[in-house]
């Protein structure tokens, strides 16, 4: 499961194709509905430092296999 954790109109302007929109100031009010996944999580962004937050965020809730892309068109 790829998060982009962007804002939503950064996420308009383009993102890795199958990716959730889930910016970064949302992310601990859908830990829920992130853990239901049951998938490995890979968090990107715009440079990295949003994405390496939300991996921070989502270990410290026990989620495990979450992986860090740094820039969302690192996935392209």
């Amino acid at each position: 499961i790829i998060i982009d954790v962007r804002s939503s109109g950064e996420f308009a302007g383009g993102h890795a194709k199958g990716a959730k929109n889930i910016p970064l100031d949302q992310l601990q009010s859908n830990i829920n509905k992130i853990k239901a996944f049951k998938k490995p999580i890979v968090v990107c962004c715009a440079s990295g430092m949003r994405s390496a937050r939300a991996k921070s965020i989502l270990t410290s809730q026990g989620i495990e296999n979450v992986y860090d892309a740094g820039g969302w068109t690192n996935l392209r």
